[in-house]
């Protein structure tokens, strides 16, 4: 990924590796790194707006103060001058590194191949090739072209199986449409 949009004290920053930012304080140590949560991570032609497997990876770099601000209030006639300031705490992130992936989604996808292998042993032997990866939308705009053993081996393997409702409802109408 070549960008990410973080969120970092209630408020969104688009970044890039090695780019360094002033956020509003974070209670952290100079040095430390921390994961700020990913909104969206896009980048070499593609966008995912659920980026559950993008991690942004940010360093502590300093704690600062911002620009002095003046303020002041005067009104004509009435002798009231007051004046104040306001200097910003900020602290200088740098970020390390965007992409990689969580240990809850490491954790999840190696176990993935194996369930799919699982379920691809159980599958009946007339079932379409490829099926499993097939979603929903897929699996309606393919049915219409399956022959009657296919269709009827992939409505047993749901109904028995995956319980997609969408899917049964495909499955069902195209093995009507090539009855009538």
């Amino acid at each position: 990924m070549s960008y990410a949009i973080i969120t970092v004290g209630g408020k969104q920053y688009r970044v890039s590796e090695g780019e360094r930012l002033l956020v509003d304080r974070l209670a952290l140590d100079d040095g430390a790194t921390f994961s700020p949560s990913v909104l969206l991570a896009g980048g070499d032609g593609d966008t995912r707006l659920t980026p559950s497997d993008v991690v942004v990876t940010a360093k502590v770099l300093q704690q600062a103060k911002g620009p002095k601000i003046r303020i002041g209030k005067y009104k004509k006639r009435t002798g009231y001058k007051r004046h104040t300031g306001f200097r910003a705490s900020l602290t200088q992130i740098q970020i390390e590194s965007i992409g990689g992936s969580s240990k809850r989604a490491a954790e999840t996808k190696p176990a993935a191949p194996k369930q799919a292998a699982a379920v691809a042993e159980q599958a009946p032997a007339g079932v379409p090739k490829g099926y499993d990866d097939l979603t929903v939308a897929e699996l309606k705009e393919q049915a219409s072209g399956w022959n009657a053993p296919a269709l009827a081996a992939a409505l047993e393997y749901e109904q028995t199986h995956a319980k997609r409702k969408g899917a049964i409802a495909a499955l069902e109408s195209a093995s009507a449409e090539k009855e009538g």
